[in-house]
């Protein structure tokens, strides 16, 4: 039974549940088997990703944890990226296997470029969550699970000069999850993610921010449910100087996405205005039919593309006894070369 080391730099929600469905794997009885190591700059997450098993050790500097890994994994808030990438550098073996999880593939792509050794394999990776998690956006360490990406989509995103045997690699390492690989442009994915991922963030945090400029914020703070705590959840578990990294830096895609919501707000600001109950009616039944088609498609993994992709995604022990498996024992030989 072949031992593959992997190392997961950062461990919220998705790190550390990258580190409990590899642990699940492990109880498959598989050829292969992982050891985890984890890092991650807050001291409570780390200890709280310890104490789910989500990783074996845990280090407190990402240079040691990543240090002669087959895989490093990149979990960490974006602000943190760059640095991580400066520190790592060093440590990686020949062969490493760098999957990064930033939001922003373009930023990470260039500290890949100017960072990372010869040799070192980099792809960006992006999991979709399991759709019984889709409505429980909060990035908490301990609501980390080991189906977080069961029936999911993992988007991969390769630099220009990464083998294909790592692409591939990157793509079985995200079946081991419960995904399934999906290729896209990195600036394709960027435009996607400012769309649906970072807006979503920044509209959230300016009805917040108006709510409580608002003299009747003394009141309506108590007539909070979910739906408040849903739209606004960014504030709680992003750091301030986080989110502000992040919209800086897709800021251009942001803000074409913020400009077109503004138009469709604007619009429906003037039908509820003049009452005008066709018009809103037309909105609201076309939104739904929409919405239901989008619902069951994200809930079933289904999608109007799948004729393009492989029918049949391999099991865990096909994965790792075939490309998973093959790229790292080759890699292996050449180290005792």
């Amino acid at each position: 039974m072949a031992e593959v080391s992997v190392t997961i730099l950062g461990l919220g929600r998705v790190g550390t549940s990258m580190g409990l469905a590899l642990k699940r794997h492990n109880q498959t009885g598989s050829t292969h088997t992982f050891k985890v190591t984890g890092y991650d700059s807050g001291p409570v997450r780390a200890k709280s990703a310890q104490a789910l098993k989500a990783v074996d050790d845990i280090s407190n500097q990402p240079e040691n944890a990543a240090r002669g890994r087959d895989i490093v994994v990149i979990a960490t808030p974006f602000g943190e990226t760059k640095n991580i990438y400066d520190y790592i550098t060093s440590s990686l073996r020949p062969g490493a296997v760098v999957l990064d999880a930033t939001i922003h593939n373009q930023s990470a792509l260039a500290w890949g470029k100017k960072y990372l050794p010869a040799g070192a394999h980099q792809v960006c990776i992006r999991p979709m969550v399991n759709p019984k998690y889709l409505f429980e956006g909060v990035d908490e360490t301990e609501r980390a699970s080991a189906d977080f990406f069961d029936n999911g989509t993992m988007l991969l995103m390769p630099a220009v000069n990464c083998s294909g045997e790592a692409v591939e690699l990157a793509a079985d390492f995200g079946r081991i999850l419960g995904a399934r690989p999906h290729y896209l442009d990195p600036a394709e994915h960027d435009g996607l993610a400012a769309a649906m991922e970072t807006l979503p963030a920044l509209l959230g945090t300016a009805y917040f921010y108006q709510a409580i400029k608002n003299p009747g914020w003394v009141d309506a703070q108590r007539v909070t449910n979910p739906a408040f705590g849903m739209l606004t959840h960014h504030l709680f578990d992003t750091h301030p100087d986080d989110l502000r990294d992040v919209l800086l830096t897709m800021s251009g895609d942001v803000v074409r996405s913020l400009d077109e919501t503004i138009t469709a707000l604007r619009s429906l600001r003037n039908v509820l205005a003049q009452k005008d109950q066709a018009a809103l009616e037309a909105v609201l039944e076309e939104a739904s039919k929409e919405y239901e088609g989008w619902i069951n498609r994200r809930t079933n993994n289904r999608w109007q593309d799948d004729d393009k992709l492989d029918a049949k995604a391999p099991g865990f022990g096909e994965v790792v006894g075939g490309m998973f498996g093959g790229f790292l024992t080759r890699r292996k030989k050449d180290d005792e070369k």
